[in-house]
């Protein structure tokens, strides 16, 4: 496939790895996500219960990223090709932090549509693995997986972007979700609408950009949808583990073990959104309470 740039990319493949209908898949990645963007690819084959038509691996020009894409049969995207804004115009960092790249990631993701064919996309973070079988439609509804903890920021910037107050009791930032493309098009024009601005410019002036944690791409969608209809959502407990070492290194039985209790794994490297050599702590707290569990 020839991009309207020229730029020769693999052609996707489809693959049927269960019924109903059919998704496209979108990825995020840039180099540091290398290591465990095979697994997470094969993992979506494996365990996604929909027909695949086509993965969209986007990235930076990267030649790691574009050998796997090319191993693996998905289609690699010039970021650039689909970005709001340039990366270099976002300014979101503090002494301590940088939160700039992090950012744009999520923005990226919010212009799935204007990538993808099919109605309904998985978005999914390229350091997460799928180890026990998803759907993410069924009987008509959308289906959603929630933790119990969240960052409270997340629903701040969620009220001043939309107005509204969040009605899920529970988070969508489980790693991925599953996007409808008219959904997410009347979003950002509700937003365009609201603040007389670009959407991604509106997300950007609704942060509080003193605060390390401003925005949720997962948050604000899934609290748009559910909030509109919460008949038409499915919620399902997302069980996803952080491992802290490589995907790579894990062990056909050490898999099995951990599905037995975990629907994920998670592969962060979380020094990367430091400055210096101090690593920022991500503080875990609780949507009701801190003595509450959070959810596996």
């Amino acid at each position: 496939m020839r991009t309207n740039r020229g730029e020769l990319m693999t052609a996707g493949l489809v693959h049927i790895s269960g019924s109903g209908e059919p998704i496209d898949v979108l990825i995020p990645a840039v180099d540091k996500d290398a290591g465990t963007l095979p697994h997470t690819i094969d993992s979506i084959r494996s365990m996604v219960r929909h027909p695949i038509g086509t993965i969209y691996v986007v990235s930076p020009d990267s030649p790691r990223i574009r050998a796997i894409c090319a191993r693996k049969g998905c289609v690699f995207v010039n970021e650039r090709l689909i970005e709001p804004l340039p990366k270099s115009r976002i300014r979101y960092r503090s002494k301590r932090w940088e939160r700039s790249g992090w950012l744009y990631q999520q923005l990226l993701k919010l212009s799935g549509d204007r990538l993808v064919r099919r109605r309904h996309f998985l978005v999914m973070d390229a350091d997460t693995v799928l180890i026990r079988p998803h759907r993410f439609r069924i009987d008509g509804k959308t289906v959603f997986y929630y933790r119990r903890w969240s960052q409270p920021e997340y629903f701040r910037t969620y009220r001043r972007l939309t107005g509204r107050r969040r009605k899920a009791k529970v988070s969508f930032v489980a790693h991925y979700m599953l996007f409808d493309r008219h959904k997410l098009y009347r979003f950002k024009a509700m937003l365009e609408a609201r603040h007389g601005k670009p959407w991604y410019r509106a997300i950007i002036d609704s942060i509080d950009r003193t605060r390390n944690f401003g925005f949720s791409e997962y948050e604000t969608y899934g609290n748009m949808v559910y909030g509109e209809n919460p008949s038409a959502v499915k919620l399902l407990p997302a069980r996803n583990l952080h491992l802290r070492r490589g995907a790579s290194s894990l062990t056909p039985a050490e898999r099995r073990r951990y599905a037995r209790n975990y629907r994920s794994l998670s592969f962060h490297k979380r020094g990367v959104y430091s400055r210096g050599q101090r690593r920022i702590a991500r503080k875990k707290r609780p949507l009701k309470s801190r003595r509450r569990r959070a959810s596996k």
